[in-house]
């Protein structure tokens, strides 16, 4: 049976990362990553211009498609609403899919720390760019919040996997999600 995996965390824990790898090592995947899709959409750049809906009916369209076919679906992506993750979840179902959320955490410190240190060493765009809007709206109170309602989400959705996440311990963080997604009692993927 095909799965929606949905792996949340705040923004810069690896959340990317960890699904590109994931996809690596589970040919046929979809890495449904987000910020991708935005780089597809004209405007994207610009404040002014709300890419946001477009790219979620993309974003939905292509993991039914995928889905529909048999196959996993990835999708990296902060959701802090715990109304949002029903919607993928219904999705996953709507779809003949299994629904896995898995939350990347570290401590809140840490993981803010993660993002800026992020921002300082990319040169993508889109990491730059995000960067500057989380500036512009108030740096680390924003991403204090994020992780404030991101931890509030999981508190209302008991299911949720929660996975610890440290700095450069990305095949730690691999093996825990492919025990925590292993089919029980079938192999580590």
């Amino acid at each position: 049976m095909a799965r929606l995996v949905h792996l949340n965390g705040p923004p810069g824990i690896g959340k990317s990362t960890l699904s590109a790898l994931w996809a690596d090592r589970h040919p046929g995947t979809l890495n449904l990553d987000v910020d991708t899709v935005h780089h597809l959409v004209g405007g994207w750049q610009d404040e002014q211009t709300d890419t946001w809906p477009v790219v979620w009916r993309l974003v939905r369209a292509m993991a039914a498609t995928h889905l529909d076919d048999g196959r996993d679906v990835v999708l990296p992506q902060y959701h802090s609403r715990a109304g949002e993750i029903a919607g993928l979840e219904k999705l996953a179902h709507e779809h003949g899919a299994t629904f896995h959320e898995v939350v990347l955490i570290d401590d809140r410190e840490a993981a803010i720390d993660r993002f800026h240190r992020r921002a300082r060493d990319s040169d993508d765009p889109w990491i730059r760019h995000h960067h500057q809007l989380i500036e512009r709206g108030g740096g680390s109170a924003v991403l204090t919040g994020m992780y404030d309602d991101l931890t509030e989400v999981i508190r209302l959705r008991p299911a949720t996997t929660v996975l610890p996440s440290a700095a450069g311990a990305v095949e730690e963080a691999y093996e825990l999600l492919a025990r925590a997604l292993r089919p029980e009692g079938g192999p580590t993927c």
